[in-house]
């Protein structure tokens, strides 16, 4: 039973996050949903692990142009990685309010990338849809809790 609530919980956060990325890039061309081979690519331009290709959404393409429905970007200080969280709840003041989860992996990559690495918050809510971007020091300046909660497979 507990399987079937897990599944349906990930399944309606899924669609959540879909939701989030096709809202983004409705507003902002500049949003990219990158492949799982184009993750590890641009991983491997920073010089990070590829460990880390799942540790971010989407990436944020400053000046890149457009050719045969490929992004060609020349200076990597042009991306900055996107983790994205994705909320239906209404938030009037985004990201005030936001409740998520998030990674040790997405914490580290955001301390080794710096700026181009950052926190999109989405609030899909009809009331108030708006995002908001945060560096990993502008998120640690307004976070009034954070826990450790393991997760384990057996």
């Amino acid at each position: 039973m507990s399987n079937q609530h897990s599944f349906t919980i990930t399944k309606s956060n899924n669609a959540t996050e879909k939701a989030g990325i096709n809202y983004l890039q409705s507003k902002d061309e500049r949003f990219i949903n990158p492949d799982k081979e184009t993750r590890k690519k641009i991983l491997e331009k920073f010089n990070i692990p590829k460990k880390y290709y799942r540790t971010f959404d989407l990436i944020y393409v400053e000046n890149g142009e457009m050719e045969n429905g490929q992004v060609n970007i020349d200076d990597l200080l042009d991306i900055t990685l996107i983790e994205l969280k994705t909320t239906q709840k209404e938030l009037p003041n985004n990201p005030l309010g936001f409740f998520f989860g998030a990674t040790e992996n997405e914490f580290e990559l955001a301390s080794l990338l710096g700026n181009q690495y950052k926190f999109c918050f989405v609030c899909l809510h009809s009331n108030c849809p708006s995002y908001k971007i945060l560096t990993l020091a502008e998120l640690d300046e307004i976070i009034q809790r954070k826990r450790i909660q393991y997760q384990i497979n057996l």
